[in-house]
């Protein structure tokens, strides 16, 4: 246990940005995007976050969508005239990160993973801001920030996905992302706004806090682990079958180097040159080893789904108990 704890404060942490600070309005457009998104034809929603750095705090104060997947429209010229307009009208305008929708949970991809890397390389305080659609409707507000670990960062740097390099940084799913704390701020003004649209909201609104509709979310969920299952059992079966023509391969090549020992002992004897290993070397290709970058992804998302629907249902068992206690008071009155 001593080794493992002196193994991982061995370990690179990436102390950048110790919380973000996201203002209401830039919270409310990203939301309104990802809905829209989601509502309309079930894409991803993607756009830009915009701020300032103030010591370790992200201060994210606007942002802006990203436009549609259309060729007539260059994405770079198009955000560099969006950044030079919220300039002119004195917004604050430097690029601190991005943010994307996500569906129950399902976030962690290979594009994610490459998209935050050219970020951080290239902007080193930028985070990508997860916004869950689903989840949220469901009265689980999801609005998260997270940031490559420097060992992922490490990984993307050399390209290399093998078993041996991904052990060597000690990557895997679990230190690929580092969550950052998000705080929403308001003014004072949009404060004492709010308190007065609480008021105003009838009582019966403020009634559907015990949702009992569960059955669809968990059900969404467990499909998703359920693909996820299938598709890390279809990457190992591939990683076995690369094992196993690897020991047939390193089999077959002892004994050829075997035979060849004897055929150069034969020649020695007849006073003739030995053959060099090299020639049967060259007759044995390494077999490439298939990438564990999409194994550890899959990983990643499975563990995702366990977690979140260990929360989820927690809370659903706590309203049922809930509901429970207040029929049984009502049976009782009567």
């Amino acid at each position: 246990m001593a080794s493992r704890g002196n193994r991982a404060r061995s370990q690179p942490v990436d102390n950048t940005i110790s919380y973000v600070q996201c203002d209401g309005l830039a919270a409310m457009k990203m939301v309104k995007h990802c809905h829209e998104e989601s509502l309309n034809n079930m894409e991803v929603a993607q756009g830009a976050l915009l701020g300032l750095v103030v010591d370790d705090r992200l201060e994210i104060t606007n942002c802006f969508p990203f436009p549609k997947s259309d060729e007539t429209i260059d994405e770079e010229e198009y955000q560099l005239n969006m950044m030079r307009r919220l300039r002119h009208v004195n917004v604050d305008h430097f690029h601190v990160g991005w943010y994307q929708s996500a569906d129950v949970g399902n976030f962690l991809s290979s594009t994610l993973l490459e998209s935050q890397y050219h970020y951080q390389t290239s902007i080193e305080e930028s985070v990508v801001v997860i916004y869950d659609t689903q989840k949220s409707a469901r009265g689980f507000l999801t609005l998260k920030a997270y940031r490559l670990t420097p060992q992922a960062i490490a990984m993307y740097k050399e390209r290399d996905f093998t078993p041996e390099a991904l052990r060597n940084l000690k990557v895997g799913y679990e230190n690929l992302f580092i969550e950052i704390p998000i705080v929403i701020k308001n003014s004072a003004l949009c404060n004492i706004m709010m308190s007065e649209l609480t008021e105003m909201v009838p009582e019966e609104e403020g009634t559907h806090f015990l949702d009992l509709g569960t059955a669809s979310v968990l059900e969404n969920h467990l499909r998703c682990m359920m693909d996820r299952v299938d598709e890390l059992n279809h990457e190992a079966t591939k990683f076995n079958k690369y094992q196993q023509a690897a020991i047939r391969q390193e089999q077959e090549k002892h004994r050829m180097l075997a035979k060849h020992a004897q055929e150069n002992a034969a020649r020695i004897a007849k006073g003739e040159q030995a053959v060099p290993e090299e020639e049967v070397n060259k007759l044995f290709r390494p077999i490439p080893v298939p990438t564990r970058l999409n194994p550890m992804i899959v990983s990643g998302q499975i563990n995702t789904y366990a977690q979140h629907i260990s929360q989820f249902c927690s809370q659903s068992l706590a309203k049922l108990y809930m509901t429970q206690a207040l029929q049984n008071a009502k049976d009782n009155k009567q």
